[in-house]
C-alpha cells in the first residue's frame, strides 16, 4: 500500500488474504500483534464494478474470487479512520460451484458475526448478474441479512455521479432495490482508494449498526436459514407433486411461500377459477381459501391446451372408422394408465402446508377451521417421516359451543383450542378396505359438510402422495339443541392411512383418546396387525370396532367393547349406531382425563414446531417473560396500574381539547389561554409517571430484535393476553347478560323502586368489563400517550433507555409487517394526532412516500364489517360474539409489482370502524358521535363500504341518515369519495324482482335522508345524487347470507365467499381509476378532517391541506409560466423598439408580436400539459386546468396589447426623436468636417504634439461657440414647486402656506380628515361596534372598509402614475411642463370615478392636493434621473463637451494621412459606442431579472412565499416604522423589498455574476457587429456596391440589436471610400478599443445610473410579482396572499394578525384589541356592520367581501404577531394614542423572536420528500458546491 495512504489510515495490518493451497500448520492462525477487529462487513457483487490495485483500500490486488480455487476464507484486517475491521471479500462469489460456496459461506458464518453486507454496484450498470447476486444473498442468508444490507455504488468518472439520479428514478428494479435496503447507500470510486469516501463509508457502516441496536448477524441465524432452506429443498427434489404444482424455483433453491406474499394484492386477486391447470392449482388454492370458500378442496384439474390438442388430434383421426362394439365396450385401462391422474386435492393442500412459513401456516389452519374443516394434527415429514405436532397453527383458532347445565339452563363456552378440554375419539384403519373411514366421521360431526375429505369428494383421485400418516382433528361443538349429536365438544382425529404401518401415531392417538374407533377388514389370527387390535382390546378404553364385511348391528361384546357391521348397511343407521356408541362410551367414562392439544406436545417423540423454530420460540419466551410482570393484579386494575396515561388522564385532556377547540364566552382569548395552560398540566402530570417494568420490557423487546422475531412476539402476546383476560371476560359477560336480564323484566313491570338500582348495578359491569379490556391495543395506546407527553413537554423520560422520539419507528414497524394501528382510540373517541403524525412520517421514512388507496368501511354493530373485510384481504380482525371493533383502525395491504402498474398505488390502506349505534356503548355514544366517526372515514377513504345487515328499514334508515350527512359534509368541502352500499345476509340473491324492489327502496330512503340532512347542514340537495356520483344499479351489492347453516358447526356459504370475491374485483377496478394518495397526504389529511371535526362547524373548519399545498405548486408554476411569456415579450419589445428607432419598421400589428410570441406559447402550452396530466396530483389538478388556460391566453393577449400600446407610443414619438437626432447628427458632423479641414491644413506639422492640440483647442472653442449661439442650456427642473404654483393658480383656498404642512398620505393613519358625508346621504348614525377606529377620540365618519378602499385608490392611482411617468420617455424626449398637467387630470379623473360609486363620502380640496403631492414626491427623483440623462443626450453644452475627446482622434487620424476607409472605420466605432452601452445595460436588466428570479428563493416560487421571507426579514430586524409601512401599505412595501433584494444581489454578485454577465452580452454584440461587417462586405461586392450600400447592409443587419441607422451618418462624407477590406478590419480593431472602453466602466457605482428606465431588474421583478391579490381581510386587513390577480378562489391568508395591529380597540374598554379574526369567528360573538348584528360564526352572511374571504378558525398558538406586539408595545400604544390591556400580553411574553420566526414555516406546506427526491437534491447541493 503506497506510503500516503499509510500515512492517512494509520499503519495498513498485513492481512490473511485468500489462499488457494494454504498450509494445514497455519490455517486459522493470527498475528499476535494485530488489534482484534470490532466490525467485520461482507463485500459481493461482480467483478465488473470493481479495480482491484495496490491502492484498493478495501480489497487491495487480489483477482476476483471467480480465478482461483478457494478452500476457505479468512478476512482482510485492517484498521481505517481510527476502527479495527475485518473486511470479507465475496466479489463474484456466485461464480463458484455451489457446493464450494455452500462449504465456504458456512465456514465463514460460524467463524464471524457480520455487522454489514455491503453490495458493490457500478452505477448505470445493473446487470443479471447483479440481480442473481443479490437474489442469492436473500436465499442463502434469509430475509434477516436486509437490515444488514448497504449499497456500494461505484463510478470510473465524477460525472457517473448524474447517473444514480436517472437509475433511481427511472430504474424500478433499482427503486426495488433500495426500498429493500431500506434507501441505505453509498458512493466511492472503483479504485477504492479515496480516502474521504472510504471513510465516510465507515460512518454509514456505524450508522447502521446502531440502527440495529449493535446486533450482527450471526452464525446461529445463518443455519436457522439453512435448515429451512434444506428442508425445503429435499421435499423439491423426492416429492413429484411439488414438481407438478411448480412449487420448485429451482434457480433460487426458494420453496418457502410466505404468508406476506400470500396477502398482498396480486393479478390473483382478481380470478376466481372452480378449474384451472396444475401450475394455477396453489394459487387458486389459497385465494380461495383466504376468502374462507370451503369449495377450494374442490378446484378441478383442468388439461392444458396442449394436452386437449393431442386428445382432439387422435380422435379425428379415427372419425371415419370405428366399430360401435369395439369402441364402447372395449377395455380403456391402457388409455387411463397413460393419462396422468389429477392432483389430489390433499395434496395440493399439503403441498402449501409443507412448503408455507409458520405465519403462513398459521393462516391456512386458521381459514381451514373457519371453513369447518379438519386440522393437521400429526404430521409425517415427507421426506424423513419425522412426525411434526404444528401446535403454532392452532393458537388463533377459538371454538364456541353450548350445552345445559343439571338446572337445563344453556351455558356458552369460548375457548382457544390449544387449551379445550374436551373427551377425544380417534378413528383408524388396519390394511385397506371399500368403506370411508372419513365420511363415516363426517356424517358423525356434519351430515351436510365434509369435514374430513374422502375418496368420495368432488376431485379426489386414486393417487394420494403426501397424506398417508397424517392425523387430522376436528371439533364437534354442541348448540344447546336437543338435535345435537353429542351434548359436549368432542374431538375427533383421523389417521389417514394404515395405522399398522404409521405405528407411531397409532400409539399416540390410543394412548391420548377416550374412545379409540378402528376400522377393521375380516382377520385372520396370522394377520401381523392382530397383536395391535388385541392391545386395543384388552385395554381399559373403550373400543368400537367396524367391520367391513360384517352385517350386524350394534352390540356390546363386553363392558365398554362394541361392534358394528358395516356391510350392505345403511349409512345412516351406521351413523346411528355409532353415534349411541359413542355416547355411551363416552358417559361411562367420563372420570377419564380429557385431551388438550398443550397436552400432545409435551410427548416426547414427536417434533413440536414452536420449539423447533428459533425465532417463534424466543418470540414465545419474550411474550411469557412479559406476562410475568403482570404477576397476580385483578384485570380491572392492570390498565389503571401499569398502563396510568391512556386512563383519566388522557380523556380529560381529549375534553380539554374539543374545548379548545369551541370556546365559549366573551374573553375567548383568556379562555383559549387557560385551556392550553390545563392541557399541558395534563401532559405534564402524564410525563411524571414512572415506567412500569411491563411498558419497558414491551419497548425495549420491540426496539432490540429482529423484525420475523418481533412479529412472533406480538402474536404469541396477542394469544397469552387474550388467554389471561377470557376467563374474567367470560364471566362478566355473563353478569352483564343476567343483569340486563333483571333490568328487562323490571321494566316490564314497571318496578321503579328496584329499577334504579339495579340499572347502577349494571353500569358498574359495564364500567368493570371496559376496565377489564385489556390487548395490544391498550398497551400500543400507552406508548402514544408516553410519546405526546414527551412531545408535549419536550422532555426524555429518564426510564426509557433511548429517545422518545423513535417510539414512532416500532409503530410504524408494525404496520408494515400488517399489523392495525388504532387511528381513533375507542374509549375517548379521539385521534390521537401528535402520535398519528409522528408513526405515518417514520412510515414515510421507511417505505418512501407511497401512494395508498384508503379504503373505509362503515355499519350497525354486528353487520359482519370485519369479517368481511377478513375475508376479502385475508385479515384477522376480532369478529368474536360481543366484541366489536372500538375506534377505528388502520392496516396495510400491500400491492404485488405487477400490479402497481395496474392500480397506481403501492398499499390499500383498510379503514375498520366500531359500529354505529352500538349496543355496549349506547350509554357513551350519542348521535353526534357516530356522525363524527362517519364524518371522518368518510372523509378519509376514497371508498367508503356502507355495511347493511339483514333487511329491517328502521335500521337501514338509522346508518343512512349518518352516512348522507357524512357524504353530504365532502360535497361542501370539495371532497370526493365514493361509495358503495353492501347489504348482507339476503335470503335470496338470485331473485332479480326482489333486489330491483331493494334498489328502489334504498334509493328512496337515501334521497328522504338527503333532505333531512341538507336542512341539518343548511345547504341545497334534493336527492342523493346531488351530494355524490351515486349509480343505484352498480354501486350497490348484495350479498347472501354468511352461514350454509345454523352455527357452530356451519361452514361459510359458498355464495356469500363469491359475494366477497366479485366486490374485490370491483373495489380493485375501481380503485385502478384512482391515483390513490401519498402517504403525506394521507398524514394530511388525517390531520384536515380531525381538526375540522373537533370544531363544532366540520364544513366552517375544514381546511384541506393537500389541496392547498398543490394549489400553492400550481401557483409557483403559473409565475413561471406567466414569466417565460412577460420576459419573452421583453425581449420581443426590444429588438422592435430598436427597430422603430432604427426606422426598420413603420407599423407594429398584433399578428406580428403573437407570431414572434408562438415559440414561447407553445412552451409554455406543453409545460402546462404536462403539469395538469403528469404530476403526481393530477387528479386535484384537473379541476383548475380550463381556469387556468383562460388565465395564460388572457395574460398573453393583454400582453400582446400592451406591447403594441407601447411600441405605436415610440413610433408616435420618432418624429420629434428624429429632429433631435437629426440636429444632434448635424452639429457631429459640422464638427467632424470642420476637424477634417484643420487637419489638412495642418498636415506638414503632424509630429509636433503640442501644435496640433493648441490648434485643435483653439478650433473646438470657436466651433462649440457657433454651434451654441442662439440656443438656451436646459435648466434644471423643480417638480414640486411647479405644482404647488399649479395649484395656487387652479384653486382658490390653496396658497403658498397650504403646502408647508403636506402630509405623505402613503403613510396615514386614517383618512377622516379628508373626507366628508356627502349631502344626498343625510346624516350618518354613528353605530356601536366592537372595532374602531383608534386615531380618532370621537367616531370617525367613515368605517374601516371604507379606509380599506381609500388605500387601494391611493396604491392604483400612485402604480398608474409612475407608468405615465415612464410613458413619457423623458429621458429621450426631455421634460414638458405639460406631463404635470396630464398626470393631476388624471388623478382628479380617478377621485371623480371614485366619489361617484356607492360610497357615502366625498374628498375634500386637501387630499387631492396631498395625494398629487405624495405621489410626484415620490417620482420626482425618478423625473429629474431621467431629465439628467436626456440633458447629456441633447444639450449642445453637454453633448459636446463629452465628444471632445473622440473629436481629437479623428483630427489626428486625418492629420497623419489616414485613408478615408480607416477614418470612416473609427467614426463609425465612435458612432456605435454609444448604442453598445445603451443595449448592455438593456439586455442586463432582463437578464438580471430573469437570474435574480431563478437564483433568489424567495423571489421564485409564490406569493405566499414572499410574504414568508418579508416577515422574517422584518422580525430580524425589529425596525417599528418598516413594520408600519408594510402593514399600511402593503403592495408597496412589496416593491420596496423587491428593490432592496435586488440592488442587494447586485451589489453582493456585481463582480461575480452581473459584470461577467455583462461582459459576456457586449461580447456578443462585438461578435454580431464583426459578423455584420464581414457580411456587408461581401454583399456589397458581390453587387459591385457603393459604400451606401454597404452602410445600408451594415445598419440593417444591426437593426433588432441596436439603436444605429442610416440618418447617424448624414452629413459625414464618406463617398471615397472604397476599401471594404480595409474598413473591416479598421472596425475589428478600433471596436476592441470600444469594447474595451465601455467595459473598463463597469462598476456599481454608475450601473444604477445606466439602467434603462424600461427594463431595471428590479421594476421587471415588481411587475410580474406584484400582479397578484392585493384584497386585505375585513377583520385584520392582512392581504390575501393569492398568486393570481383575480383568482376564483376564496380570499385567504396563512395566518391572520391582531386586530389591534391596525388601531382597532375594544369600544367598551377603549384599549387595543388583542383578538385575531381567526380565534373570533369560533366564537359566539357577533359584530355589527349596517345596523345589523352578524355572528362571526356566519361572517361570509354579512356579504360583500366578507363573503369573498375563508377564515378559517386557527388552534394554533400564532406566535408571530403576538411576538410583535409585546416587543413594539410602546411603540403601537404611542403611535396609536391608546394601550393594550396587558393581562394577554403577559401570557404572550413568552415567546423569542426565534419561536416568532420559527412559526412561520408551519403555514407553509413542505412536500415530504421521497427517498429518491431526497437523493437527487443531495447530489444537486453536492454539485452546486463543487
Amino acid at each position: 500500500m503506497t506510503s500516503w495512504i499509510q500515512n492517512f489510515f494509520g499503519t495498513f495490518i498485513p492481512p490473511t488474504r485468500i489462499d488457494p493451497h494454504p498450509e494445514p500448520a497455519h490455517l486459522g492462525t493470527k498475528d499476535p500483534n494485530q488489534n482484534v477487529s470490532n466490525q467485520t462487513f461482507v463485500l459481493f457483487g461482480n467483478s465488473t464494478s470493481v479495480q482491484f490495485n495496490h491502492g484498493n483500500i478495501l480489497l487491495g490486488e487480489v483477482p476476483p474470487l471467480k480465478h482461483v480455487q478457494l478452500s476457505r476464507i479468512d478476512p482482510i484486517q485492517m484498521k481505517i479512520s481510527e476502527r479495527h475491521v475485518s473486511v470479507i471479500n465475496m466479489i463474484d462469489f456466485t461464480e463458484h460451484h455451489i457446493d464450494s460456496v455452500d462449504n465456504l459461506t458456512g465456514q465463514l458464518m460460524q467463524d464471524n458475526k457480520i455487522c454489514a453486507f455491503i453490495f458493490v454496484l457500478h452505477l448505470g450498470q445493473l446487470t443479471d448478474a447483479d440481480k442473481m447476486c443479490l437474489e442469492w444473498l436473500q436465499s442463502v442468508f434469509g430475509d434477516q441479512v436486509l437490515k444488514f444490507l448497504m449499497i456500494l455504488f461505484t463510478y470510473e468518472r465524477k460525472e457517473e455521479f448524474d447517473y444514480i439520479i436517472n437509475d433511481l428514478m427511472k430504474n424500478t428494479v433499482l427503486e426495488e432495490l433500495m426500498k429493500k435496503c431500506r434507501g441505505r447507500y453509498h458512493t466511492c470510486s472503483k479504485t477504492m482508494n479515496n480516502q474521504s469516501e472510504i471513510r465516510e463509508l465507515m460512518k454509514k457502516i456505524d450508522h447502521l449498526s446502531n440502527e440495529n441496536q449493535r446486533q450482527c448477524y450471526t452464525g446461529e441465524m445463518y443455519n436457522t436459514q439453512l435448515r429451512k432452506a434444506e428442508n425445503l429443498k429435499m421435499i423439491s427434489l423426492i416429492h413429484p407433486v411439488i414438481i407438478r404444482l411448480h412449487m420448485d424455483d429451482r434457480h433460487n433453491n426458494q420453496l418457502q411461500i410466505k404468508a406476506a406474499d400470500v396477502l398482498q394484492i396480486s393479478a390473483y386477486s382478481l380470478e376466481s377459477h372452480e378449474s384451472c391447470t396444475d401450475e394455477k392449482l396453489v394459487k387458486t388454492y389459497l385465494q380461495k381459501l383466504l376468502m374462507m370458500n370451503y369449495r377450494a378442496r374442490y378446484i378441478k384439474t383442468k388439461e392444458t391446451k396442449e394436452q386437449h390438442l393431442t386428445q382432439q388430434t387422435d380422435k379425428d383421426l379415427l372419425k371415419d372408422e370405428g366399430d360401435f362394439f369395439d369402441d364402447m365396450f372395449k377395455d380403456v385401462c391402457d388409455e387411463e394408465t397413460s393419462k396422468p391422474d389429477p392432483v389430489h386435492p390433499m395434496d395440493v393442500q399439503m403441498s402449501v402446508f409443507h412448503c408455507a412459513d409458520s405465519f403462513l401456516k398459521q393462516l391456512m389452519v386458521t381459514k381451514l377451521s373457519q371453513c369447518q374443516f379438519a386440522l393437521p394434527l400429526l404430521v409425517p415429514h415427507p421426506v424423513t417421516q419425522q412426525i411434526e405436532f404444528p401446535l403454532w397453527t392452532f393458537r388463533q383458532i377459538n371454538k364456541s359451543w353450548k350445552m345445559r347445565n343439571g338446572d337445563n339452563e344453556i351455558i356458552s363456552n369460548v375457548q382457544p383450542v390449544y387449551k379445550a378440554e374436551t373427551p377425544m375419539v380417534s378413528f383408524f384403519r388396519f390394511g385397506s378396505m371399500s368403506s370411508s373411514k372419513s365420511q363415516l366421521m363426517n356424517n358423525l360431526i356434519n351430515e351436510k359438510h365434509n369435514t374430513f375429505f374422502h375418496r368420495n369428494c368432488p376431485g379426489s383421485s386414486k393417487t394420494r402422495l403426501l397424506m398417508d400418516g397424517v392425523v387430522e382433528i376436528a371439533w364437534y361443538c354442541p348448540s344447546g339443541k336437543d338435535t345435537d349429536t353429542f351434548t359436549d365438544c368432542v374431538a375427533f382425529c383421523n389417521l389417514h392411512g394404515d395405522a399398522g404401518v404409521h405405528e407411531k401415531q397409532l400409539q399416540i392417538l390410543t394412548e391420548m383418546s377416550s374412545v379409540n374407533v378402528v376400522l377393521l377388514p375380516k382377520l385372520d389370527k396370522n394377520d401381523k396387525n392382530v397383536t395391535k387390535i388385541q392391545n386395543l382390546y384388552r385395554d381399559s378404553k373403550p373400543l368400537i370396532c367396524l367391520f367391513i364385511e360384517d352385517k350386524s348391528s350394534l352390540t356390546e361384546t363386553k363392558k365398554g367393547k362394541y361392534k358394528i357391521g358395516l356391510n350392505d348397511r345403511n349409512q345412516s343407521d351406521v351413523s346411528e349406531d355409532l353415534r349411541k356408541a359413542i355416547n355411551d362410551c363416552l358417559s361411562s367414562s367420563a372420570s377419564a382425563s380429557m385431551f388438550t392439544l398443550d397436552d400432545l406436545s409435551k410427548h416426547s417423540d414427536i417434533r413440536v414446531d414452536e420449539e423447533d423454530d428459533e425465532e417463534c420460540r424466543r418470540g414465545r419466551e419474550a411474550a411469557q417473560q412479559m406476562m410475568s410482570l403482570l404477576g397476580n393484579k385483578n384485570l380491572t386494575e392492570i390498565k389503571k396500574s401499569l398502563l396510568p396515561r391512556q386512563g383519566k388522564l388522557w380523556h380529560q385532556w381529549c375534553q380539554k381539547n374539543k374545548e379548545l377547540h369551541r370556546p365559549q364566552g366573551e374573553d375567548i382569548d383568556k379562555e383559549i389561554s387557560r385551556t392550553r395552560t390545563e392541557m399541558m398540566n395534563i401532559r405534564e402530570e402524564q410525563f411524571k409517571y414512572n415506567m412500569s417494568k411491563f411498558m419497558k420490557f414491551f419497548i425495549e423487546q420491540m426496539d432490540s430484535h429482529d423484525v420475523n422475531i418481533n412479529i412472533y412476539f406480538i402474536k404469541w402476546l396477542r394469544i397469552l393476553l387474550n388467554q389471561f383476560t377470557s376467563a374474567d371476560l367470560s364471566n362478566l359477560h355473563q353478569k352483564y347478560e343476567k343483569m340486563w336480564s333483571t333490568v328487562l323484566k323490571l321494566k316490564e313491570h314497571n318496578d321503579k323502586s328496584k329499577l334504579k338500582i339495579k340499572e347502577t348495578e349494571l353500569e358498574q359491569i359495564s364500567d368493570e368489563l371496559q376496565a377489564a379490556t385489556f390487548g395490544l391495543e391498550h398497551i400500543m395506546r400507552e406508548i402514544s400517550q408516553i410519546y405526546e407527553s414527551c412531545s408535549s413537554v419536550k422532555k426524555n423520560k429518564t426510564d426509557l433507555q433511548f429517545d422518545f422520539s423513535s417510539l414512532p419507528s416500532l409503530a410504524a414497524e408494525m404496520m408494515i409487517c400488517g399489523f392495525p394501528l388504532e387511528l381513533m382510540d375507542g374509549d375517548a373517541a379521539h385521534v390521537p394526532l401528535i402520535w398519528i403524525t409522528a408513526v405515518l412520517d417514520k412510515l414515510i421514512q421507511k417505505l418512501g412516500d407511497q401512494r395508498v388507496f384508503v379504503l373505509s368501511v362503515l355499519g350497525l354493530q354486528s353487520s359482519g364489517k370485519s369479517t368481511m373485510l377478513n375475508a376479502m384481504f385475508g385479515l384477522q380482525l376480532a369478529v368474536s360474539a360481543g366484541r366489536c371493533t372500538r375506534g377505528a383502525f388502520m392496516q396495510l395491504i400491500r400491492v404485488s409489482e405487477e400490479m402497481k402498474d395496474q392500480m397506481k398505488f403501492d398499499y390499500i390502506l383498510v379503514v375498520d370502524t366500531e359500529g354505529l349505534r352500538s349496543l355496549e356503548c349506547n350509554e357513551r355514544s350519542t348521535r353526534h358521535h357516530d356522525n363524527e366517526l362517519a364524518t371522518f372515514v368518510v372523509g378519509l377513504g376514497q371508498l367508503t363500504l356502507i355495511n347493511i345487515f339483514g333487511e329491517n328499514p328502521a335500521e337501514m334508515q338509522d346508518i343512512l341518515q349518518i352516512v348522507v350527512q357524512a357524504f353530504l359534509r365532502m360535497k361542501q368541502v370539495k371532497l370526493n369519495p365514493s361509495c358503495m352500499f353492501v347489504h348482507q345476509n339476503v335470503s335470496d340473491v338470485t331473485a332479480g324482482e326482489k333486489n330491483m324492489e331493494g334498489r328502489r327502496r334504498l334509493q328512496k330512503t337515501l334521497d328522504e335522508m338527503t333532505h333531512l340532512a341538507a336542512e341539518e347542514e343548511v345547504c341545497d340537495a334534493e336527492c342523493f345524487s346531488d351530494v355524490i356520483n351515486f349509480d343505484v344499479q352498480n354501486d350497490v351489492k348484495y350479498f347472501a347470507q354468511l352461514w350454509e347453516g345454523s352455527p357452530p358447526m356451519a361452514p361459510p356459504n359458498p355464495h356469500y365467499c363469491e359475494n366477497i370475491q366479485d366486490l374485490r374485483k370491483i373495489i380493485i377496478s375501481q380503485s385502478s381509476k384512482s391515483d390513490g394518495m401519498k402517504l403525506t397526504h394521507l398524514r394530511d389529511r388525517i390531520k384536515d378532517l380531525w381538526e375540522a371535526l373537533l370544531n363544532e362547524q366540520f364544513v366552517f373548519s375544514f381546511q384541506n391541506s393537500l389541496e392547498i399545498s398543490v394549489y400553492r405548486r400550481l401557483e409557483t408554476e403559473y409565475s413561471k409560466w406567466t414569466w417565460t411569456l412577460r420576459s419573452a415579450m421583453l425581449e420581443i419589445e426590444n429588438k422592435l423598439q430598436n427597430k422603430i428607432e432604427n426606422e426598420a419598421i413603420h407599423e407594429i400589428e398584433e399578428t406580428d408580436l403573437q407570431r414572434d410570441l408562438k415559440e414561447k406559447s407553445e412552451e409554455v402550452k406543453n409545460s402546462m400539459s404536462d403539469f395538469f396530466e403528469k404530476d403526481t396530483d393530477a387528479g386535484i389538478l384537473i379541476k383548475w386546468k380550463t381556469l387556468f388556460e383562460i388565465k395564460i391566453k388572457d395574460l398573453e393577449e393583454n400582453i400582446v396589447r400592451e406591447t403594441k400600446r407601447k411600441l405605436n407610443k415610440i413610433l408616435q414619438q420618432r418624429h420629434l426623436k428624429r429632429k433631435m437626432d437629426a440636429q444632434r447628427t448635424q452639429h457631429e458632423n459640422t464638427l467632424l468636417e470642420k476637424s477634417k479641414e484643420l487637419a489638412l491644413k495642418l498636415r506638414e506639422k503632424t509630429n509636433d504634439e503640442e501644435i496640433l492640440k493648441k490648434e485643435f483647442d483653439i478650433f473646438w472653442e470657436e466651433c462649440v461657440k457657433k454651434i451654441t449661439t442662439g440656443t438656451t442650456p436646459n435648466k434644471d427642473i423643480d417638480i414640486l414647486k411647479e405644482v404647488k404654483h399649479l395649484f395656487t393658480n387652479t384653486i382658490k383656498s390653496a396658497s403658498v402656506d397650504t403646502f408647508k404642512g403636506n402630509k405623505d398620505v402613503f403613510n396615514m393613519q386614517s383618512y377622516s380628515d379628508y373626507v366628508r358625508i356627502k349631502k344626498s346621504s343625510g346624516f350618518i348614525k354613528n353605530v356601536k361596534n366592537h372595532f374602531k377606529a383608534a386615531k380618532e377620540k370621537c367616531m370617525s365618519v367613515i368605517s374601516k372598509e371604507d379606509e380599506t378602499q381609500i388605500r387601494n385608490l391611493i396604491t392604483d392611482v400612485s402604480d398608474e402614475t409612475i407608468k405615465m411617468i415612464i410613458s413619457f420617455n423623458i429621458s429621450k424626449f426631455g421634460y414638458n411642463f405639460s406631463y404635470i398637467q396630464q398626470l393631476i387630470d388624471y388623478i382628479k379623473t380617478r377621485i371623480a370615478e371614485h366619489e361617484k360609486g356607492p360610497i357615502k363620502y366625498e374628498f375634500k380640496n386637501e387630499f387631492v392636493m396631498d395625494l398629487v403631492f405624495s405621489i410626484l414626491k415620490r417620482a420626482d427623483t425618478m423625473i429629474i434621473d431621467q431629465h439628467r440623462r436626456f440633458r447629456e443626450a441633447n444639450d449642445p453644452f453637454l453633448y459636446v463637451k463629452m465628444k471632445r475627446d473622440e473629436y481629437f482622434s479623428i483630427f489626428q487620424k486625418y492629420c497623419q494621412g489616414a485613408t478615408s476607409a480607416a477614418i470612416f472605420g473609427e467614426i463609425i466605432c465612435q458612432k456605435l459606442k454609444r448604442s453598445i452601452e445603451q443595449s448592455v445595460y438593456k439586455n442586463i436588466g432582463r437578464d438580471l431579472a430573469d437570474e435574480i428570479r431563478s437564483n433568489c428563493p424567495l423571489l421564485n416560487e409564490n406569493r405566499s412565499n414572499l410574504e414568508k421571507h418579508i416577515l422574517k426579514k422584518l422580525a430580524e430586524e425589529e425596525n417599528f416604522d418598516k413594520y408600519m409601512n408594510y402593514i399600511n401599505d402593503p403592495r408597496e412595501y412589496f416593491k420596496s423589498f423587491i428593490r432592496d433584494e435586488v440592488r442587494q444581489y447586485i451589489s453582493d454578485q456585481f463582480s461575480i455574476r452581473v459584470k461577467p454577465k455583462m461582459n459576456q452580452n457586449i461580447e456578443v454584440l462585438q461578435q454580431k457587429i464583426l459578423t455584420a461587417a464581414h457580411e456587408s462586405t461581401v454583399d456589397v461586392q458581390d453587387k459591385s456596391g457603393d459604400v451606401n450600400l454597404w452602410l445600408m447592409f451594415f445598419t440593417y443587419k444591426l437593426s433588432d440589436v441596436l439603436i444605429f441607422s442610416m440618418n447617424d451618418f448624414s452629413g459625414v462624407k464618406h463617398d471615397d471610400v472604397d476599401d471594404f477590406k480595409l474598413l473591416e478590419d479598421v472596425i475589428r480593431t478600433e471596436l476592441k478599443s470600444i469594447i474595451s472602453d465601455i467595459s473598463r466602466e463597469f462598476s456599481t457605482d454608475i450601473f444604477d445610473v445606466k439602467l434603462d428606465l424600461n427594463n431595471r431588474p428590479d421594476q421587471i421583478l415588481i411587475d410580474h410579482l406584484c400582479r397578484c391579490c392585493w384584497v386585505q381581510c375585513p377583520f385584520c386587513a392582512a392581504s390575501c396572499t393569492n398568486t393570481i390577480e383575480d383568482h376564483d378562489e376564496d380570499h385567504s391568508v396563512p395566518f391572520h394578525r391582531v386586530d389591534g395591529i391596525n388601531g382597532v380597540y375594544y369600544d367598551d374598554t377603549k384599549t387595543l384589541s388583542t383578538d385575531f379574526c381567526s380565534t373570533v369567528v369560533r366564537s359566539t360573538r357577533s359584530f355589527e356592520l349596517s345596523d345589523k348584528w352578524i355572528p362571526y360564526k356566519k361572517y361570509r352572511t354579512a356579504g360583500g367581501v366578507y363573503a369573498q374571504w375563508r377564515i378559517t378558525p386557527d388552534y394554533s398558538e400564532l406566535p408571530y404577531w403576538k411576538w410583535f406586539v409585546c416587543r413594539f408595545q410602546e411603540d403601537l400604544q404611542s403611535h396609536y394614542k391608546i394601550i393594550f390591556k396587558d393581562r394577554p400580553l403577559d401570557e404572550w411574553s413568552k415567546y423569542t423572536k426565534e419561536e416568532a420566526i420559527d412559526s412561520l414555516d408551519n403555514y407553509k406546506s413542505f412536500k415530504q420528500l421521497t427517498l429518491f427526491e431526497r437523493i437527487k437534491m443531495t447530489f444537486r447541493k453536492k454539485k452546486t458546491k463543487y
